[in-house]
Formats: C-alpha cells, structure tokens, sequence
C-alpha cells in the first residue's frame, strides 16, 4: 500500500484513507451479506459526508441523534434515515418527521405524544421504542448507557406492554467498543426481559458499540447471534455502528511548534486535545502516534501538550528515537471517529482541515477553517 506524504497534508489537519474506510465498508456489508440484516452509519461518531458517497454503496443508511444529523443523513447519504432521541421537542419534530424513515422513542409518554402525528403522514415512518436491557460490560461510566439511573432507554419496570400499538421495533444499546462475546452476553438480558414482545415486532436494532471492523472482533459470533435472534422472533436485525465504520482509517497530522522544559521535555503542538481529540481527556484515550512509543522505551521521552491555555490540555508522554524540534511533523493514528464531530473551538483555536487520500488522486483537502467559522458561532 502506497504510503501517504506528510508532507504533502495541511497541518493541523485530518486526513481519511479511502482504502482503508474501503476496507472497514468491506467487512461490514459481509455481515449484511450473511444475515440479511441493516447497518448504518451512526453519524454522531463519524459524519464525514464527502465520504458518504463511498459508504452507500456498502451501507443500507444512517441513523441520527439530532434534528440536523436526520438533515444530514437525508440531504446528503439519500438512503434510509433512522432516528433516536432521548426526547424529541415539538418544534422540532416536523421537520424530523420530514426526514425520517424510523423512528425510536425513550419512553411511552414521548411515544403516546407523537404516535398519531407519525401515523397521520404521507408516508409510512416505523415506530420504535428504546429499552434498557439492565446489563452491560461497559467500565467507563459516561459511556456506559445502561448504567444506574440512566436516562436511556425504557427499564423493564417501566415497560408497558398494552401500549404497544403501532410499535413496530425494539431497540436496544448496551456496548461500547467491545467484541461480539459481550453481546453475547447481553442477548440472554435482553430475551428475558422483552423477548416476549419480540413476536409481534418487524425489527429489533442492536444499537452500536459493536467493534465490528477491529482486527480481533469475531465477526462468525456476531453473524450467528444475528441469525439466532432473526430465525427466532421473525424479525428483521438492525445494527448502527459509528466508530467501527471509520475505526482505523483516519489520522491527525500536527507539527511540534515548540519544545520547552519544566522537570521534563514538554513539545507545544499545533493541535489541542480538548479542542481536537476530546476523547483523550473524556475516555481516557491514549492514542497512538507513527513512529513512538511509551515512555523511555525510546532514546528521547516528552510530554506533548495542546496550544490552548487549559493546563490539562495534554496529550500524553511518549518517547522518540530522535530528539523534537519545531516544525517536526507528529501523526496521530486512528483519529477519524469520535474526533470531527466532537472538536470545538475553545480558546479561538481554529480546527484542523479536512482531507482525503486515494492513491489515484493522493491528498485532497475538503475543507479548510477560519476566523468566520469561529465568529458565527458567537454572537
């Protein structure tokens, strides 16, 4: 595989590997093949639209979280539009409902509030309620949706049974970045508690969470649990990954602006945790950089920090074989997900661009920020 000039990138900048996302779409639409069931593309991980016209083609839609991700999703991907929300506001919801092709409520009030104005339109848009199986393997607990008092998903002991009409699915999120062994486990939770319901819907959603695209992810699980669950109730299977689309297939180039000492080697970037990679600081995420590795395990250890003034804007420790000077170039690896549709502008710090690469074309940059960008977000 032709390697990318870093030179040839903006920086700070994202760059996504086509062949790469190929590859991960790949993987994913072999799994459709095998069961029959839909993935998305859950665009609050990953909503890097020059890209969609590479994902449909692999992909049966996206799902949404928002109002302007629905927009998104069926503005630019054009195929099927999925939507949850832990609650839905009324001026909203119209123009929700204009984009839509299903739609998940989180609880039976939102449900019973909505339901005659979904059933009224034009067009047929599925309804679906979100559960709480009660069970999840999740350590981190802001990214765990089943944990206590969580505010996502109907818990069985708030289920109501002969409220059901018109409900068409059942959805259900438990994972996050985890192997087809944790779902596993999940789906005798989940069969106990709303399997019963299961027989008289058309689909059940998995949710995300699924690391279907990792290189150790046991995809041959993942397609028997589907087919199990498929062949049992009658119903079709939805899967809405974000991550496992763009997991591996994106990097962030930076430039070292400064090297100052205070008890060790400190490297000033171009870039901003908090700004850039919130999930370094929100995870916690350490993320890998071409040509490093932990620290002292190379002839030459620094601290690399972010241009903004928060203290805790730090990347983390890694050492080099060489010593850091500035203008030397830093990549960070596996940062398409989770990255773009996280980053702000604190402090004025203006985001990186926006690039592809393809080896028939090699860089593009897609978009590119400025002072506006920042000034229109303001008031």
């Amino acid at each position: 595989m032709k390697a990318i000039d870093w030179n040839q990138v903006p920086s700070p900048s994202y760059i996504v590997d086509e062949r790469l996302l190929t590859r991960n779409l790949e993987i994913l639409k072999s799994v459709q093949d095998r069961t029959g069931c839909d993935i998305l593309l859950a665009l609050k991980g990953f909503s890097m639209f020059s890209t969609f016209p590479l994902a449909k083609q692999f992909l049966k839609g996206i799902t949404s979280s928002s109002l302007f991700e629905a927009r998104l999703g069926y503005e630019e991907f054009g195929k099927e539009v999925h939507a949850y929300a832990p609650a839905y506001a009324e001026h909203e919801i119209d123009e929700y409902l204009k984009y839509v092709d299903h739609i998940v409520f989180n609880s039976f009030d939102q449900l019973n509030k909505y339901k005659e104005k979904v059933q009224s339109l034009d067009k047929h848009v599925s309804i679906g309620l979100r559960v709480n199986p009660g069970y999840s393997e999740v350590e981190t607990e802001l990214y765990d949706p089943c944990a206590l008092n969580s505010r996502l998903g109907i818990p069985f002991e708030q289920f109501r049974p002969d409220e059901l009409d018109g409900v068409e699915g059942i959805h259900f999120h438990a994972m996050c970045e985890q192997n087809s062994d944790v779902l596993e486990r999940i789906i005798p939770h989940f069969e106990e508690k709303y399997g019963p319901y299961l027989h008289q819907m058309k689909w059940v959603n998995f949710g995300g969470g699924h690391h279907i695209t990792r290189p150790d992810y046991d995809v041959d699980k993942l397609v028997n649990i589907i087919n199990y669950i498929k062949e049992k109730y009658d119903v079709h299977v939805i899967l809405e990954p974000g991550e496992a689309i763009a997991l591996n297939t994106g990097y962030l180039v930076t430039t070292v602006l400064d090297v100052v000492k205070n008890g060790m080697e400190i490297a000033i970037l171009d870039t901003s945790a908090t700004c850039h990679m919130p999930d370094v600081l929100e995870m916690p995420y350490r993320p890998q950089i071409i040509g490093a590795s932990t620290p002292n395990d190379k002839a030459h250890t620094y601290r690399l920090g972010g241009m903004t003034c928060l203290a805790g804007d730090v990347i983390g420790d890694y050492s080099f074989d060489a010593p850091l000077k500035a203008g030397d170039k830093i990549v960070f690896t596996d940062m398409a997900h989770y990255t773009m549709v996280k980053n702000h502008m604190f402090n004025g710090v203006n985001l990186p661009s926006i690039c592809l690469y393809n080896e028939e074309e090699g860089v593009k940059v897609i978009r590119q920020f400025g002072y506006e960008d920042y000034r229109n977000r303001l008031s």
